[in-house]
């Protein structure tokens, strides 16, 4: 079969392209944002890219067009599509009638933490000898891959709840018909698409309704938004994961940067993690995971000591390097609670050091100012905020950068903010550079910056 997939350079489609190149399909696609790591894989790959969405690029022997959720009508490859009559679907539902049946679907959703909870499942299942299949919004460091079949019986799946494309309105997730899901957080996100919180709460309940009664249904004990969407009506057993609460599956905290904690199941400790990871979100993330391999069948207490050797997905706090002293860390956060918690774990780990952030404010909800109360109190932890305040943005970054508790400024373009970087940067400081987008290549730009001027102290 021959496919060729619009958005290929997406988190989600490059991953259907990596398993439809598996399966021996023949592979292309179009994109107009192309940018690490989705581009890096697709390389590695040989799988041919255009650059924007050419009409022309959709080859006619073409068997079906994959198109990805961040394409609408009026798009040309959009209206060619529609206009020649192509065979069309969407990467979900691809996803679903290709590699799922047979399948034992394991999918974890939430607002914060898809990403990492998704690599840290996929890793215990391969750490078990399950040689799981799974799809990750992103590329976990341990397989090097955002996707792949696998041989065994499990497929792990990043289940967003962002819609499924311009056709079908409903959220991905629901495609995927999982056994096992993990409901890890909900708040309010994506305003472009969803006008409140209960919308989104009604496709979580969406979600929850197709998880059969012999499934699993792993859930935030602490999340009170979850506790409403299950107050809607559940028929599959629950097995809640708190640090704060009671529940099934808890934590201790063993160091306050969340690098080492006890796992305790129904009251009893079973073991101890010790991990590279830090943050009170990824404690969560962690006891989620493990919680859903438990569900399968896994023996914890012969994976948990893997966990020392796991490594999370690039772009999540991912130290890309150091100059004079001064290192530097890319992260995917775009969301107020992602950015607090991040920085939260980062200050637990560095103590009194500085702490930089440079932002680029990428996501809908952002540009579109939904979160704009919220950036301030996110970046308390922050010494410095420079912020890219590009002039779509609808908010007043004058008005956030104010309330900032630590120094802030904006700028209006990336070499601008990478000078004032290479200007206010010190040695012993940690600069995390934040956005869901390319950045323009901000962070390698600013470590070769850095790397080329002297510093004192």
């Amino acid at each position: 079969m021959k496919l060729h997939i619009l958005g290929i350079c997406g988190t989600f489609m490059g991953g259907v392209a990596a398993l439809a190149r598996e399966q021996g399909h023949s592979v292309d696609g179009s994109d107009q944002s192309v940018y690490p790591p989705m581009s890096t894989q697709l390389e590695q790959l040989g799988i041919a890219l255009t650059q924007g969405y050419r009409p022309e690029a959709i080859a006619a022997d073409t068997d079906v067009v994959v198109i990805g959720n961040s394409l609408s009508r009026g798009n040309a490859a959009v209206e060619h599509v529609l206009d020649k009559r192509l065979n069309y679907t969407s990467g979900a539902e691809w996803l679903r009638e290709n590699v799922l049946p047979g399948r034992t679907t394991l999918a974890v959703a939430g607002t914060h933490g898809k990403t990492t909870t998704t690599s840290i499942l996929a890793f215990l299942l391969d750490a078990a000898g399950r040689d799981p299949g799974f799809l990750v919004g992103g590329v976990p460091e341990n397989f090097g891959v955002s996707a792949r079949l696998g041989s065994g019986a499990e497929f792990v799946v990043e289940a967003d709840e962002y819609d499924t494309a311009f056709f079908d309105k409903r959220s991905k997730f629901v495609h995927y018909r999982p056994t096992v899901a993990i409901l890890n957080n909900l708040e309010y996100d994506h305003a472009d698409i969803f006008p409140d919180l209960a919308a989104i709460q009604r496709q979580f309940h969406h979600l929850v309704r197709i998880v059969p009664g012999n499934g699993r249904l792993i859930v935030n004990g602490e999340d009170t938004a979850l506790a409403e969407v299950l107050a809607m009506g559940c028929w599959t057993p629950i097995e809640r994961f708190a640090i704060d609460a009671d529940a099934e599956w808890r934590a201790r905290l063993v160091r306050d940067d969340g690098s080492e904690f006890a796992v305790l199941h129904h009251g009893q400790e079973i073991a101890v993690v010790r991990w590279d990871l830090v943050g009170r979100h990824n404690v969560m993330n962690g006891l989620a995971a493990l919680a859903a391999a438990n569900a399968v069948g896994v023996d914890l207490l012969q994976v948990i000591p893997r966990l020392v050797d796991f490594v999370s997905v690039k772009r999540r706090l991912e130290n890309i390097g150091s100059a004079h002293g001064i290192t530097l860390y890319d992260d995917f956060a775009h969301h107020p609670t992602a950015i607090r918690t991040t920085l939260e774990g980062l200050r637990a780990r560095v103590g009194a050091a500085r702490v930089l952030v440079a932002m680029e404010p990428r996501s809908n909800s952002m540009r579109l100012g939904a979160h704009a109360e919220q950036i301030a109190p996110s970046l308390d932890k922050a010494d410095v905020t420079i912020f890219l305040h590009r002039p779509e943005l609808a908010w007043d970054a004058g008005h956030v950068v104010s309330a900032l508790r630590g120094q802030g400024e904006a700028v209006a373009s990336v070499d601008a903010l990478i000078e004032r970087l290479v200007q206010v940067a010190r040695p012993g400081d940690h600069v995390v550079f934040m956005s869901n987008g390319g950045f323009e290549g901000a962070p390698r730009r600013a470590l070769a910056a850095l790397a080329g001027q002297p510093r004192v102290a």
